[in-house]
């Protein structure tokens, strides 16, 4: 779904440790988190189609508060995001997205889960292609979504980036349970 014309994208490149990738945002909040290690293409291909006409603007300031949020996810202090996003999609995308949002920190659900969570329980297809254009990766936290048998299937970012991020979580939480981090 196209979002408006002739706006400014503002993108940097977030690096931190392993982690490497392009955000971007509106002058209204987050609308894009890219893959990791992936070129400047993937975020200009994802512009051109979802903002006709707008140009992107490199502004590593303007996207400061962003990729501090997600270096702190990174660093297993940050559970949830609190950032402004600014993302468009159909009423049902929206709703995939948003229960995507009540995945708990560390657990995952299934794509089945997911569709009955939204009251479409015949919609797990419909499911996977919403969470498949989920345009802000990790705070839309479509990683974690896993097949009905427990077994990791696609994901925009590669199987390898939602495996690393899944260990992250998975880390963390055992992290905190512990006596040494209470």
């Amino acid at each position: 779904m196209k979002a408006k014309n002739n706006a400014a994208i503002y993108w940097t490149l977030l690096v931190h440790e392993q982690w490497h990738m392009h955000i971007a945002a509106t002058s209204k909040g987050l609308c894009y988190v890219g893959s990791q290690n992936k070129p400047f293409e993937e975020l200009s291909h994802w512009v051109k189609s979802r903002f006709p006409n707008s140009v992107t603007v490199q502004d590593d300031e303007k996207l400061q508060p962003y990729a501090a949020e997600l270096i702190e996810y990174f660093q297993g202090k940050r559970k949830t995001f609190t950032v402004t996003f600014d993302f468009y999609g159909t009423s049902f995308q929206l709703a995939v997205w948003n229960a995507l949002c009540e995945i708990p920190y560390g657990q995952t659900q299934s794509y089945s889960d997911i569709a009955n969570h939204i009251q479409k329980p015949a919609a797990v297809r419909a499911v996977g292609a919403a969470i498949g254009a989920n345009p802000v990766l990790i705070t839309v936290p479509c990683h974690r979504v896993i097949g009905k048998n427990g077994a990791l299937t696609g994901y925009r970012g590669g199987l390898d980036m939602k495996t690393q991020l899944l260990q992250l979580e998975c880390e963390s939480s055992l992290i905190e349970g512990s006596p040494l981090h209470a």
